[in-house]
């Protein structure tokens, strides 16, 4: 893999909108039942417990980190905004 994608999951709201703008799905926001230990797709608490990124459909294109009004998603490699200096 060439990049990935790396989400401070403890700033994360679980707006959703990553998940909205990522054009090949590779993104998925659930919460998981304590007794069963299936998915629940819902915000516990007011905060997403976990945002799964599927490497394997993930383009690299940076939508997702656009579409994050909390500045929490981060993509590194292939596709990556670099910060130079000036």
């Amino acid at each position: 893999m060439a990049f990935s994608v790396h989400v401070n999951i403890e700033r994360c709201t679980g707006c959703g909108n990553c998940v909205i703008a990522c054009p090949v799905d590779a993104l998925e926001l659930f919460t998981v039942d304590p007794v069963t230990k299936e998915k629940i797709y819902a915000v516990k608490n007011g905060k997403s417990v976990h945002l799964d990124v599927k490497a394997e459909l993930c383009a690299g294109c940076g939508v997702c980190v656009k579409a994050c009004p909390y500045d929490v998603i981060r993509l590194s490699g292939k596709g990556a905004e670099v910060m130079t200096e000036a």
